[in-house]
């Protein structure tokens, strides 16, 4: 079996160009002079026939129209096998309310991300009669589609915004931010759309894997306060930096790993530019940024 990796949107949440935001991102995206970016989603498959999704973003509708592979192949007969959430972060669970119409799938999430949802009505729209709620618990291996093994494992981050208190702890570890191995019979992948730091057990996990998604959302960490787009630097959204002593550039330097991808990137990221120093910085480095509708196999 071959694995196939598909991804759905590459921008983080608000995608690009983000709805109120004239930054140079938006600006250039709206006057076409660099490609849009819909909103953090990733499709896999171990036999290209079936497949699942990482995370349903905001976005789905478009992103499902705009992937041959997912469509429909009779009347209501969809290649669609199952959904899994990596966090309960709006961006990654309100297309969730798109897929309601009926179509059945396994919803794949922790005990944690599950009682999120359960605690909005609102999701009741996906009727427990045809999308079943699986709950996963940290390290133990399930079939997410035909072919691909999946295992959920906790990554430093933090609570949705929306459930955030007085004191917010950006590099919790939990079942609230997950990343997932995904394993075929001689393969594996990974994929972390969100991470507030690589810790040494998070290091022993990706050390020789084949390929990684990895959290790509600021270039440096004070990106949003200098482009007077916010107060919030990326460590207090719970979001590795690419740039600097303690980014991922230099965090991952050491590791072996056959191929890496920056995805969930924010509309300000200036990776997002082709022919920007720091796109060829990030390249250099061996990274390669993600771009929605780019197919790994």
């Amino acid at each position: 079996m071959t694995f196939r990796a598909h991804i759905l949107g590459a921008a983080a949440g608000g995608g690009l160009p983000q709805w109120n935001c004239g930054c140079k991102n938006c600006d250039l995206a709206r006057n076409g002079k660099i490609p849009p970016q819909t909103q953090s989603s990733l499709a896999v498959s171990g036999n290209g026939e079936s497949w699942a999704i990482l995370n349903a973003s905001p976005d789905i509708r478009h992103q499902l129209a705009q992937a041959p592979p997912l469509h429909p192949t009779g009347l209501r007969t969809l290649p669609l096998t199952s959904v899994l959430v990596t966090n309960g972060d709006i961006d990654h669970v309100a297309g969730l309310l798109t897929l309601r119409e009926m179509q059945p799938f396994t919803l794949f999430a922790t005990s944690g991300i599950h009682d999120v949802l359960s605690q909005n009505p609102m999701f009741d729209a996906l009727n427990a009669a045809v999308v079943a709620r699986e709950t996963i618990a940290l390290d133990t291996p399930f079939t997410l589609a035909p072919g691909i093994k999946a295992t959920l494992f906790p990554v430093p981050g933090k609570v949705p915004l929306y459930l955030e208190g007085d004191v917010v702890q950006t590099d919790l570890i939990g079942d609230q931010t997950v990343g997932v191995t995904l394993e075929t019979s001689d393969k594996a992948a990974f994929y972390i759309p969100g991470c507030a730091l690589l810790t040494d057990d998070l290091r022993g996990r990706l050390e020789g894997a084949d390929l990684l998604f990895f959290d790509g959302t600021l270039w440096q960490d004070d990106e949003m306060v200098c482009a007077g787009l916010g107060q919030k630097t990326g460590a207090r959204m719970g979001h590795m930096s690419m740039s600097g002593p303690d980014g991922s550039l230099a965090a991952f330097k050491e590791l072996n790993i056959g191929q890496k991808i920056f995805v969930h990137m924010n509309n300000t990221n200036p990776v997002l530019r082709p022919g920007s120093e720091e796109k060829a910085a990030a390249e250099a480095a061996g990274w390669t940024i993600g771009q929605d509708g780019m197919e790994i196999t």
